[in-house]
């Protein structure tokens, strides 16, 4: 790795890993859990936040209490575990990992899934060598990711932040990314609409490919 050379830190759920259908229905079974109608894709899409309680927040007018966030939480898991075996890699994922490597850069892996559970994911779709780190979280859910992108940019020892691109899903990202001094690149096809990734006034992205090709272009 150089400094001189552009880093990417991709996000996965949402991101690199098109699961937004099963967070929909996992997200619905932890409402019902305690009375709160469904929520449907766009209407999702345009409240989602980080931390976690905060989205909840927003739909049910006040936190969740301590008992009601571990009841959803478990329920959530569980409901997303049942339909996780549906869910593929985003269009054009692999190639794209693939071609960032073979042209001899840089690129990593940093997620809030639990760590545990990403790993074997990722060797799943047969993409673990195309990174030089893969990161879940470690701890308890519901928290950002602005703290775990320090440790995982500290650990990854010779990349240079002002030479780094986040891109992912959520306007977390670019806020994490603002926390280390890296820049960012928000896709538009995951948990966010395209109105609410706006507030974080960096570029957007409908493809992951059009992801890449402003990251590089950020970073010229």
């Amino acid at each position: 790795m150089g400094k001189h050379e552009t880093h990417i830190i991709w996000d996965w759920n949402g991101t690199l890993y098109h699961d937004i259908d099963a967070v929909i229905a996992a997200t619905n079974a932890a409402f019902a859990e305690i009375g709160l109608e469904p929520i449907t894709l766009d209407r999702y899409r345009e409240l989602y936040c980080v931390p976690v309680p905060r989205f909840y927040e927003r739909l049910m007018g006040r936190l969740p209490t301590q008992d009601e966030w571990l009841q959803m939480d478990v329920v959530f898991r569980r409901r997303y575990e049942e339909q996780q075996a549906g869910c593929e890699l985003a269009d054009g994922a692999a190639a794209l990992l693939e071609g960032w490597q073979t042209a001899g850069r840089t690129q990593s892996l940093l997620s809030l899934y639990g760590h545990e559970e990403l790993l074997p994911l990722v060797s799943r779709f047969g993409i673990a060598s195309r990174f030089v780190r893969v990161q879940g979280r470690v701890g308890p859910s519901g928290g950002g990711k602005a703290e775990h992108m320090v440790r995982h940019l500290a650990e990854l020892h010779e990349v240079d932040a002002a030479r780094t691109v986040v891109i992912g899903d959520a306007v977390d990202d670019a806020l994490a990314a603002q926390h280390v001094g890296a820049r960012a690149v928000l896709y538009s096809g995951g948990s966010h609409s395209r109105a609410s990734l706006a507030e974080a006034g960096v570029p957007i992205a409908d493809t992951l490919a059009e992801a890449v090709e402003l990251a590089e272009a950020l970073t010229a």
